[in-house]
């Protein structure tokens, strides 16, 4: 699809935190002449030219090609994050319920497929330059998040061999932040009860600095920007979205003006794994490890190809995310009903 006029884009995952960025973009659009989100509850938010459908992609009653019939392009976004303690549960929406995208997007005869894929997705790699897309997305396999992004990456790989007139595009994103994904992100990460007020500088006498913390962040409505600009053109392939600074721990000091103190990473393993094991933390200490062996990315090809230059600093976008979590911010959907704690 060389251009998004008069089309017809499916969104699944249409309420998270990525969804709802992406189907805001398209409605903005005043090319795009329709979105169709897919969510599993259906939201009290009605951006121009959207509808709503209920899906649930675990079940194997869902019919999606009715759903993807005349679409121009479908963008798969949905994701389970939890429960970590059953990852067989995450296994069949992430996973499972992937395939089940894949094959209606073929089934329905749809031409393009975006499918959100991750950092995640790659192998152990530097923490001092960036690698580019080519760099092997076997993931960290004791990570339920990183073993399943990888094996959807394999799965496309058997899908465009077997699916040539699907374009195929594979978004690789790094963390995503905004100040409406807070309450989320501090539910699937820190526990429903974590306090947002804990995020006030003025709390933390210090900051852990982990060897080998050393990641990338990007505001999720830039990654929106990526995704639909990759509707407009013929390109394919996989793209890394992130934007600069690199994020550790002395830029984060710096930023919350307090100092970093150097942990050894068997100890913050090990409060990690006591917190998880106690169901005190929804975080697991396999997805620790495997943040702490990603691979910075260099985002060249979609700065070329995609003509997409991030907008938001990495600093800007924590700093905007920290004021969420202090507030409780939400958005109008059941993913990212905001909350405040404390």
């Amino acid at each position: 699809m060389s251009s998004t006029a008069g089309s017809r884009i499916v969104v699944t995952g249409a309420t998270g935190n990525v969804g709802t960025s992406v189907v805001r973009a398209l409605s903005e659009d005043s090319d795009v002449g329709s979105v169709l989100g897919l969510a599993r509850r259906i939201p009290d938010w009605s951006p121009p030219r959207t509808d709503w459908s209920s899906v649930d992609l675990a079940s194997e009653q869902t019919d999606l090609v009715e759903e993807f019939t005349d679409a121009d392009a479908v963008i798969h976004l949905a994701w389970a994050f939890q429960p970590t303690h059953d990852p067989a549960t995450t296994w069949r929406t992430n996973v499972l319920g992937g395939i089940r995208v894949f094959e209606a997007v073929a089934a329905a005869g749809v031409p393009t497929l975006v499918h959100a894929s991750s950092v995640g997705a790659y192998s152990p790699g530097p923490k001092d330059h960036p690698v580019d897309e080519s760099w092997p997305t076997h993931g960290w396999p004791d990570a339920a998040y990183c073993r399943e992004k990888a094996y959807l990456e394999r799965a496309l790989d058997t899908f465009e061999r077997e699916h040539p007139e699907v374009r195929v595009v594979r978004m690789r994103p790094a963390f995503l932040f905004k100040r409406e994904s807070a309450s989320e992100q501090r539910r699937i990460f820190g526990g429903r009860f974590l306090p947002g007020s804990l995020a006030r500088p003025e709390l933390l006498p210090f900051l852990p600095d982990v060897p080998g913390l050393r990641v990338q962040a990007l505001h999720t409505d830039d990654a929106a920007r990526a995704y639909v600009a990759a509707l407009g053109t013929e390109t394919r392939g996989a793209f890394n979205l992130a934007a600069e600074p690199w994020v550790d721990a002395e830029l984060l000091a710096e930023m919350l003006d307090t100092r970093s103190v150097r942990l050894p990473r068997a100890a913050a393993r090990s409060a990690i794994a006591a917190a998880w094991n106690l169901h005190l933390l929804p975080a697991s200490p396999h997805l620790f490890d495997a943040v702490l062996r990603l691979p910075l990315m260099d985002c060249t090809r979609a700065r070329t190809e995609l003509g997409w230059v991030p907008r938001h600093s990495a600093t800007e976008v924590l700093r905007e995310f920290l004021h969420g979590l202090q507030q409780g911010e939400g958005a109008p959907t059941e993913p990212m009903r905001g909350r405040k704690v404390g």
